[in-house]
């Protein structure tokens, strides 16, 4: 590989450095320059200034045929951190995170009516006091929440104010993200994967999302929408739907619509709230119901044809399924997605297709706030448009 002193395209080589070693858990200045294409000396330069600024530390070495162990570099964790707040209907899940993407604290609180910004002040400073962080090692917050509806046309402009507000009180910098496509981050953050490869998930919820993750940065699209799998027709003719289109996968496959299938299937449902009924129909699915797994597995079975749609038409080589209504009849859709992958998607005898559960699908979008808060502050040029990430 020809050497050069910055990578052809990306977000600067600093952050190329970062993500080579974060996926690689320990690798040597050597394997480094191999693997980035970058001169010895550029290794050198920016592998000094990330131990300096206490990203980088050496452990260890390996041996070398031609004299002296190489030494190991790896991330070291618990230098800074990064918050994140996962908003639901009622609650604020609150995850702090290392720079590994190692869990160190979390939280579920209310969240009330009152004003959003003062909200979430309040319960960033009570977090903070719970875990015993110093302050200054906080490289900031990034709160996530559901998409904003086709309908809105503005999209959700209360955000940029309630931003700017917690900044300000905060004195930290925030970033805002949709809970998807913040999942897809977290996964590869956390996962240790690879910036070389093509990354995705599929964030099943009261609605359906997707994150995409190309280069080690999220995809985000022309204006942060990209992702909206649940939008994505798979019968052409089918139910109508909010955002204008008919059949959308979202109409069928999403929680509230296995809620809305479950009850014209006459299964009794007690519960209030989508997310709870959702919860106990995926328990019977699982515990040998077969009514409730024929629904489970019908709503798999339509998720199974858009996201092939979506590995097929940007030749992803991993999907990770998170979110809520993973929790507990993830391995249905899981089952369901490497049939259909197997037997349908475009590039199955060129490549492998991994397809994995999320190991925290409801936590999954609150590790993905705090993973962007990390990667912004560690890998620099990733966030680059990202709300709030141009105050650093």
């Amino acid at each position: 590989m020809a050497r050069r002193e910055t990578p052809a395209a990306g977000p600067g080589s600093r952050a190329l450095i970062v993500d080579v070693i974060r996926s690689a858990a320990s690798i040597s200045r050597v394997e480094l320059a191999e693997r980035t294409g970058l001169t010895q000396p550029s290794i050198s330069n920016i592998v000094r200034d990330l131990i300096a600024d206490g990203i980088v530390h050496e452990t260890g070495s390996v041996g070398s045929a031609r004299g002296k162990p190489r030494q190991l570099l790896a991330l070291t964790p618990a230098t800074r951190f990064g918050i994140g707040f996962q908003l639901g209907p009622e609650t604020v899940t609150c995850v702090a995170i290392d720079l590994t993407g190692g869990v160190v604290g979390r939280q579920v609180v209310p969240l009330d009516d009152s004003e959003l910004a003062d909200q979430l002040a309040e319960r960033f400073d009570d977090f903070m006091l719970d875990l015993d962080l110093p302050r200054d090692r906080i490289e900031g917050l990034a709160v996530v929440a559901p998409a904003a509806p086709p309908s809105d046309r503005e999209g959700r402009p209360e955000w940029a104010s309630a931003r700017r507000a917690l900044a300000e009180r905060l004195g930290i910098p925030v970033l805002v993200e949709n809970d998807a496509a913040a999942a897809a981050l977290g996964e590869f953050w956390t996962r240790r994967v690879s910036r070389e490869q093509a990354f995705g998930s599929v964030y099943l919820s009261a609605g359906v999302g997707a994150g995409l993750v190309f280069g080690g940065a999220l995809f985000r699209g022309a204006s942060f929408d990209a992702g909206e799998l649940g939008h994505m027709s798979i019968v052409y003719d089918g139910l109508p739907c909010p955002c204008g289109n008919r059949g959308c996968v979202e109409r069928y496959a999403s929680m509230t619509a296995t809620v809305d299938a479950a009850r014209a299937a006459g299964l009794a449902l007690e519960q209030k709230t989508v997310f709870s009924a959702y919860d106990a129909i995926a328990q019977a699915a699982v515990s040998g119901d077969p009514d409730a797994f024929a629904v489970v597995d019908q709503a798999a079975g339509y998720l199974s044809v858009a996201v092939t749609s979506m590995v097929n038409l940007l030749d992803l080589g991993r999907v990770v399924l998170t979110g809520p209504g993973m929790a507990i009849a993830g391995s249905i859709y899981a089952r369901r997605l490497r049939a259909h992958l197997a037997a349908t998607a475009h590039a199955r005898y060129r490549h492998e297709i991994v397809v994995e559960l999320s190991a925290q699908p409801r936590d999954a979008a609150g590790i993905g706030a705090a993973a962007l808060v990390v990667q912004a502050s560690i890998a620099p040029g990733h966030t680059a448009g990202m709300p709030g990430a141009d105050e650093r």
